[in-house]
């Protein structure tokens, strides 16, 4: 018998659900029910300067709202720091980890070519044969020293249930990435990876502006000997600037007076059929999770 799905939704706790928000949710909620699995909620707080007070709860309300119920107890990563420490440790003890005082501004100097809009600059390898003087900020993953160390190819090959073949150089197209911020504040990247093979999720569903990501989890999970999920990337819901609507850039806290209004517009941004409005909400999942499962 294989391993049971389990899916999940990670919200950050920096605002409240939106329409881009509500299209991830309901998608990774839908592929748990249709593939008869269990459906998770992880509160991904680490970056606790950007989260607004109330939020998490808030979300988990709005979630409810939604007839989007969790199988058990949602998780917070601010209180899993001890877990994201051991992992560091593994990878340090591995000489696979090392300390970084480069700020942003040197890193960004330090740059061949300009940095493209909403790109994080390539990390040149500063401190990888030492801090040369500078005081300790950031921890660093030695992505060259895993790959060479495990046998893993430089291009990192993965298959998008969406997007399809996809591939990355992280070594070339992003560097040495972080951990452990300058800050203290944990990565996402280190954080994301050990939450997600603590939880068993097996099938991970998320918008596609985080398909960036991918490869450099990838390659994190081999360095700690952890598996690699199935990626499926949904698609961005966009403001009326042509950008991905986010928090950052004012999107708007869901109505829902009336959830299946807000629901009916998250279905038709995956492509599902929209339901009549006096549909039972119970009902408009259902027949959801009909529609998913038999194109999914």
């Amino acid at each position: 018998m294989g391993v049971r799905y389990t899916g999940r939704f990670a919200p950050s706790p920096t605002g409240l659900l939106h329409a881009g928000s509500l299209v991830a949710a309901l998608a990774s909620w839908l592929d748990a029910r249709a593939h008869a699995g269990r459906w998770l909620v992880r509160i991904e707080d680490v970056d606790t300067p950007r989260c607004v007070p109330g939020a998490d709860q808030r979300i988990l309300e709005q979630l409810a709202q939604c007839g989007l119920q969790p199988d058990e107890a949602p998780v917070w990563q601010s209180q899993r720091s001890d877990v994201y420490q051991a992992a560091l440790d593994t990878l340090i003890a591995q000489g696979w980890a090392y300390p970084c005082g480069c700020s942003r501004k040197e890193i960004e100097a330090a740059q061949s070519q300009a940095v493209a809009r909403h790109h994080a600059a390539v990390y040149p390898g500063t401190c990888r044969q030492g801090l040369q003087g500078k005081t300790a900020r950031a921890w660093r993953l030695n992505v060259q020293a895993v790959q060479q160390a495990l046998n893993l190819p430089a291009l990192t090959h993965w298959q998008d249930r969406r997007l399809g073949a996809q591939v990355q150089n992280v070594s070339e197209e992003v560097g040495d990435f972080v951990l452990r911020r300058a800050d203290g504040l944990w990565a996402y990247q280190l954080a994301v990876v050990v939450d997600d093979a603590a939880q068993g999720i097996t099938h991970v569903v998320r918008g596609q502006d985080l398909a960036d990501n991918t490869a450099r989890q990838i390659v994190l999970q081999g360095a700690l000997g952890l598996p690699t999920p199935q990626y499926l990337h949904t698609p961005l819901v966009l403001g009326p600037n042509g950008e991905k609507l986010s928090k950052q850039n004012g999107a708007k806290a869901l109505d829902l007076n009336a959830p299946l209004a807000s629901l009916n517009q998250a279905a038709q941004a995956l492509g599902l059929a929209v339901v009549p409005q006096d549909t039972p909400l119970a009902q408009a999942l259902a027949l959801w999770c009909q529609d998913w499962a038999a194109h999914c």
